[in-house]
């Protein structure tokens, strides 16, 4: 009995601090979010209050870790159990830097309104980028919560995609600096943007090979598991 008690008490303990990270998920969403209206719009209030906001995940990053080592040191969670811990860990620390490119956005929105030069077509290009980053994000987060191995594999494919959009761009804007010297200021910070984006996009990645982890029990990360998946991948 004591046993079971202890482990239903692990249970709760875990799910209680799996709600939070899903929080803290939803908080680095809404930075992101912002940091890309801020620099849509050249909104500089709302890009200081992004890179005001990463004060809060920094905060909940802490917090986490320690109720997780807690946990640790409590429950001595083995098995499938401590891969979940040590998964949930790892979902914190790249959550946290998904804040930090948030505010890399947000840094590049106020640098570029206060040099008051505008490159329409590329943030048109960086729309489209977010897009895909966001929708990885969400669906990272919906798979840890879940659980659910389909859909971390299903949001890895975009992986790909979004790294293609960034090197487009990337090409792009290194032309259009060469021909135009004056934009290359405004230039390099929308490419700045571009690169956190694509930065988000592999934080959410990492948080689907995390799912799989827990899940098959297989560590999936610097391998090519594009191939191994590729039936099933969209």
């Amino acid at each position: 009995m004591s046993g079971m008690h202890s482990s239903k008490q692990y249970d709760q303990d875990l799910e209680w601090i799996r709600s939070k990270v899903l929080l803290m998920g939803g908080l680095v969403e809404d930075q992101f979010r912002d940091a890309m209206i801020a620099l849509e719009k050249g909104d500089e209030v709302l890009a200081d209050r992004v890179i005001k906001g990463d004060e809060k995940v920094n905060r909940q990053e802490v917090e986490l870790d320690h109720s997780l080592t807690e946990l640790i040191v409590r429950r001595q969670p083995a098995a499938n159990d401590l891969r979940n811990v040590t998964a949930t860990g790892k979902v914190i620390t790249d959550l946290e830097r998904i804040g930090d490119e948030a505010t890399k956005i947000a840094r590049s929105a106020k640098n570029i309104r206060s040099r008051e030069l505008l490159l329409p077509h590329h943030y048109q290009t960086l729309a489209g980028m977010s897009q895909t980053a966001r929708r990885m994000l969400r669906e990272a987060l919906d798979a840890y919560a879940r659980m659910d191995r389909e859909q971390a594999i299903a949001l890895m494919a975009l992986d790909a995609v979004i790294d293609r959009e960034f090197h487009d761009m990337m090409r792009d804007l290194i032309e259009y600096m060469s021909a135009e010297p004056g934009t290359v200021a405004a230039g390099l910070d929308i490419l700045w943007a571009a690169k956190a984006i694509e930065r988000i996009g592999d934080h959410a990645t990492n948080i689907g090979e995390y799912v799989i982890y827990v899940v098959d029990g297989e560590d999936i990360r610097h391998t090519d598991y594009r191939l191994q998946f590729q039936g099933t991948m969209i």
